[in-house]
């Protein structure tokens, strides 16, 4: 049984499962799914999905779906945010220095050509006004599942893999941007923000510089001590439900709400990078934070899919194909043309033994949007038809491995192991 977990973890099939699931659930017993998504678990509660009364009065009720999309969601999130934060603030940090320009630069023309192509083919429908909120659906890209596919089509040792996991972090980083900055939940109440990075200075300084501070003179640091070993990730829990809190006030989505939190927690000054099996061994409070969460985001995951996958055959529609030829068509082409003008004319190059014609192959890849354009397909149209077809673009974007696949056939991607241990 460990052995089954350490696999479904570790290839996320659990969140394939749990999709799976969802999908021919809702198809044969559609009723029965949504009442299970949509159960209500608590009626007038301080958090949830707010409601407003024939009389004017707002009231919250929390759901299936707002208690694994709105609240454990965040812990996938908060993971998430620790692989951007170490790739950008740390001294080696993988999104630092020369060697990330070509990644950051394809990174824009990931985005701009699916939004491009979404937008374009919403007003060829004649249905702008409908379905231009959905833009950013199509922007997504999937780490896990790319990297996955990567891996398949150019070899673990091949540098085009790097650079997808660059443009992968890069574009996760945009897309939280993106989810906090044009699709808040509800009216806006900024100042809520004050207690969400209130928390996070407030614990950064109580748990990590004030112990120091009193250690300055004592070489056996009773006080960093006594909080490495006595509070250990106590006082970033309370500070991380508050920053969560303070999000859910500001109508910022609150799946975000964590964020905050993540450079508050002490790390050390090395950064491995993302999947590196290093990582297994850093014992410093933030990566001892994300071991202990890696099986319960996975289970979390899983629920996730099971939530939001549920789409009926019958959805299908003009959403579905925009982001799907968002997915599919627009996210290669943007990538490939940012990543020859940055490589080219702008003359920061592509790393060693990686050609051009691995680039087109790279964005091919990185059209698997899945799991982040699910989430934002749930955010950018309310439930119904127009979010259902949405979603069902989000699925269809699997395809993208197929298309990858025969494409590094088609230019002759020669695939690299990695090179033998010395």
């Amino acid at each position: 049984m460990y052995r089954a977990w350490k696999f479904l973890s570790e290839y996320s099939l659990l969140l394939i499962i749990g999709a799976g699931a969802a999908l021919i659930w809702a198809n044969i017993s559609p009723e029965s799914y949504h009442a299970l998504v949509e159960f209500t678990l608590w009626e007038n509660a301080p958090v949830g999905h707010l409601h407003i009364d024939p009389d004017g009065h707002g009231h919250r009720t929390l759901t299936a779906h707002y208690l694994i999309n709105d609240m454990l969601m965040a812990l996938f999130f908060a993971i998430a945010g620790k692989e951007v934060w170490e790739a950008i603030a740390l001294p080696d940090g993988s999104l630092r220095g020369k060697k990330a320009v070509t990644p950051l630069i394809a990174t824009m023309g990931g985005m701009l050509g699916p939004v491009t192509v979404y937008l374009l083919g919403a007003v060829a429908l004649g249905k702008f006004a409908l379905l231009a909120n959905g833009w950013a659906i199509p922007t997504a890209t999937d780490i896990a599942f790319s990297y996955l596919v990567g891996r398949l089509v150019f070899g673990a040792g091949h540098p085009a893999v790097m650079f997808l996991l660059l443009l992968a972090i890069a574009d996760d980083a945009a897309g939280l941007v993106i989810l906090a900055i044009f699709y808040p939940q509800g009216d806006l109440a900024p100042a809520w923000l004050l207690l969400s990075f209130g928390a996070a200075i407030a614990v950064w300084f109580l748990a990590n510089r004030l112990p120091r501070m009193l250690d300055a003179s004592r070489p056996s640091l009773p006080a960093s001590t006594f909080v490495l070993q006595k509070l250990s990730f106590w006082p970033y829990l309370i500070a991380g439900a508050a920053s969560w809190y303070g999000f859910h006030q500001a109508g910022i989505h609150p799946a975000l709400g964590l964020l905050p939190i993540i450079p508050a927690i002490p790390h050390s000054d090395v950064e491995f990078g993302f999947f590196a099996e290093e990582e297994e061994h850093q014992t410093d409070l933030l990566n001892t934070i994300e071991h202990g969460l890696k099986s319960p985001v996975e289970a979390i995951l899983f629920l996730f899919g099971l939530a939001n996958a549920g789409v009926e055959f019958s959805a299908i529609g003009e959403a579905t194909w925009l982001v799907f030829l968002g997915l599919v068509i627009g996210k290669p082409l943007g990538i490939a043309a940012m990543g020859w003008i940055a490589a080219r004319p702008l003359g920061f190059g592509l790393p060693v033994g990686m050609r051009m014609s691995d680039l087109i192959v790279l964005g091919c890849v990185a059209a698997i949007g899945f799991t982040v354009s699910l989430f934002v397909a749930g955010v950018a149209f309310p439930p119904g038809p127009v979010q259902d077809a949405a979603k069902m673009g989000a699925l269809f974007s699997f395809a993208a491995a197929a298309i990858a696949i025969a494409a590094g056939k088609l230019v002759r991607v020669k695939r690299q192991a990695l090179p033998a241990a010395v």
